[in-house]
């Protein structure tokens, strides 16, 4: 084995350490909800673009830990902001589809806050704000103690006969 090897199994362990939920999270198996439409964001556990891991809380309300690897890139150093509206139209949907609406994104609203540095662990959250008839709202953000990278709002619309 080369060292180069060696450093990212090294490497891929400390990330995946660093996706654990917090206390009180529970593990969302979310490809068993939703099948294997989840393959952009959170379909390579061990890839170089994303790696996610989902969890729910005593509210049942959606969370994510993801890594933005450097296949992310947009300015230097930092996500892309087509990398972090993916994370988000994938964790919003999902929390929708956890929630018990099976849903398309109809509209997708995100505001970039902060420049995502490459190659750290952040926190989704998210949460269903309104249901009015085959509309659900979703609003979320992508966070990292105080600092908030981007919100979103989403407007999801339920599909006819799921």
């Amino acid at each position: 084995m080369s060292k180069a090897t060696g450093l990212k199994i090294c490497e891929n362990m400390t990330i995946d350490s660093d996706l654990e939920g917090d206390a009180g999270w529970v593990p969302f198996d979310a490809p068993s909800l939703v099948g294997e439409s989840l393959r952009f964001v959170s379909g390579d556990p061990h890839g170089e673009r994303f790696r996610a891991r989902y969890y729910r809380d005593a509210e049942q309300h959606l969370h994510a830990r993801i890594w933005f690897g450097p296949e992310t890139e947009g300015p230097p150093g930092h996500a892309h902001g087509g990398s972090v509206a993916a994370v988000m139209d994938e964790a919003l949907g999902l929390a929708a589809w956890a929630a018990g609406y099976p849903i398309v994104v109809g509209n997708l609203n995100v505001s970039f806050r902060n420049m995502l540095p490459l190659q750290k662990v952040v926190t989704v959250e998210s949460r269903v704000i309104s249901v009015e008839g085959r509309k659900i709202m979703v609003h979320g953000r992508i966070f990292l103690g105080a600092t908030t990278f981007a919100e979103a709002q989403c407007l999801c619309i339920t599909i006819p006969g799921k």
